[in-house]
């Protein structure tokens, strides 16, 4: 079991000085198709990189496409699940990488998706314990995106169901949680504390409010949340640039959101 390659890697991944995260994912693709603003994927990761992203987030088929080669300092994940909105369950995530595979591509981690409350959950969390056990292996941290969703879920942002998403890919071997906000600071320190490794919040469908988005991605920092995961709501805005500058500036700075909008 590799922890030095652990600790080396997630070093690459996360802010140097405030030790948080502004991770851009970029595998909207596998789902959706080639939707606006990742058509070109070296543009969008030259646009996010120099707005201050620490890291992006894509399928192993597109790393040749937009990352290394670029000259870029920003780092790499490669996520290793994958389902089609075209498919008859998108909530189906199936292993598409291996560990092995990211780390000939030159990945900083690698993450997995698991729907928690889904019809197959138990294929899923198999998947991921397994994975969690080939990323000791190998020295590679892992993050694990822990959505509830499924048939018995009444509302998913609520903190409980959140907390026991969060507090499941802990449990089986995640190094960072994504997950849902909960929708205020209180509710939200009750899923960080339940989880013993950083907890960072996916962004979610596009905003209408750049303020109102970005007193989310606050409200997460002040409740113990370590950072963001924010894919559409970054490559989709009319400038990512500065959209990316402000994420990076209230997780890696500690500003406010409304010092943070002010960038736009």
């Amino acid at each position: 079991m590799s922890y030095v390659g652990k600790r080396i890697r997630l070093e690459r991944i996360m802010n140097r000085k405030s030790k948080n995260m502004v991770l851009i994912p970029l595998d909207h693709g596998i789902s959706d198709g080639p939707i606006a603003g990742l058509v070109n994927m070296a543009e969008t990761i030259n646009k996010v990189a120099e707005g201050g992203a620490d890291t992006v987030l894509m399928q192993k088929g597109m790393v040749q496409h937009g990352l290394r080669g670029y000259g870029l300092d920003v780092g790499l994940i490669v996520h290793m699940s994958a389902s089609t909105g075209a498919g008859p369950d998108p909530n189906n995530k199936v292993l598409v990488c291996t560990v092995e595979e990211a780390v000939k591509l030159g990945a900083d981690a690698v993450s997995i998706h698991v729907n928690v409350g889904s019809i197959t959950e138990a294929e899923q969390l198999s998947e991921m314990g397994s994975v969690a056990d080939d990323c000791n292996e190998w020295g590679m941290p892992l993050l694990a995106m822990m959505y509830p969703r499924g048939p018995n879920v009444t509302n998913p942002h609520g903190a409980d169901v959140i907390a026991h998403a969060a507090r499941a890919g802990a449990e089986l071997g995640a190094d960072i949680i994504k997950t849902y906000y909960s929708g205020d600071v209180e509710s939200f320190k009750f899923v960080v504390n339940g989880c013993p490794v950083p907890v960072i919040i996916a962004g979610g469908p596009k905003a209408n409010s750049d303020l109102e988005f970005l007193q989310m991605v606050e409200g997460s920092i002040k409740a113990g949340g370590r950072g963001v995961a924010i894919g559409r709501n970054t490559f989709q805005h009319k400038n990512p640039i500065t959209f990316t500058r402000a994420l990076a500036m209230i997780v890696n700075e500690g500003a406010s959101a409304e010092e943070a909008v002010k960038v736009l």
